[in-house]
């Protein structure tokens, strides 16, 4: 008798499939609140904790995980913004040591300093580094490329690439033997304040760059005497490190 009651209570529960299946509803429906929890977010977090579960059940090859995918990456994004704040700040502060020496020397209405998107731009206006249709640098220019080659060479703007670039009107060349379109002409006036600030100034010559650009990047239409003299320039363009990347290295 004992042993048939004893039989009975063993048949009595719930059949054992019913535990594997519990367990899955139970794991489906932490799945599912998974997802639900993550549907505010956008779609690239979303598309990386995909990533990571299929990895995980094996759909990929070597699964990923969601801070392999999105963590680190938030970690880098931080640092990269970061730089460039910093890199805005030494720009910022070498705008104003360097205004402050054009105003102090009276050049501020001959030299424009802008902070631009490729960085700090520092314009030499018609014939302040050179006479018209020469590529020869005057004199009184020396002293204030000295004093940008001076500031470059401090610690804190070591690391900074430099552009020159030449910009003439659209007036034909007179001394066309020596310059034979305003392509010669913009070339060498840039070469001419590179070939200066590394051997006059003493900048380091894989810090610096030249290129001419004829008439073709004018500023002003070339319509009148007064557009023209705007158009007659030189740049010089102190880079920001993401236009540095696209400088030739060797």
């Amino acid at each position: 008798m004992g042993k048939k009651r004893g039989q009975e209570e063993s048949k009595s529960g719930a059949p054992e499939w019913m535990t594997t299946y519990g367990d899955l509803v139970t794991l489906l429906l932490c799945f599912f609140v998974l997802l639900f929890s993550f549907s505010t977010i956008d779609a690239q977090k979303f598309q990386a904790i995909m990533q990571s579960v299929q990895g995980s059940l094996g759909a990929l090859k070597g699964g990923k995980t969601i801070q392999e995918t999105f963590y680190v990456n938030e970690a880098l994004n931080e640092e990269q913004t970061t730089k460039e704040l910093e890199e805005l700040e030494d720009f910022k502060k070498l705008q104003e040591m360097i205004e402050n020496y054009l105003e102090q020397n009276g050049f501020q209405n001959e030299i424009l300093v802008d902070l631009e998107h490729r960085g700090l731009l520092l314009r030499f206006k018609d014939n302040v580094l050179f006479d018209s249709g020469k590529a020869d640098l005057k004199g009184n220019a020396n002293e204030t490329l000295v004093f940008l080659a001076d500031l470059l060479k401090q610690e804190e703007f070591i690391d900074k690439y430099i552009r020159i670039e030449g910009h003439t009107d659209s007036d034909p060349i007179i001394n066309i033997r020596k310059y034979p379109t305003n392509w010669e002409l913009s070339v060498a006036r840039a070469s001419n304040v590179v070939r200066f600030l590394i051997e006059q100034a003493g900048l380091q010559p894989d810090r610096l760059s030249a290129s001419g650009y004829s008439q073709y990047h004018p500023i002003a239409p070339n319509d009148s005497e007064g557009n023209k003299g705007k158009n007659r320039r030189v740049d010089i363009v102190i880079l920001r490190s993401e236009f540095v990347k696209s400088e030739p290295y060797y």
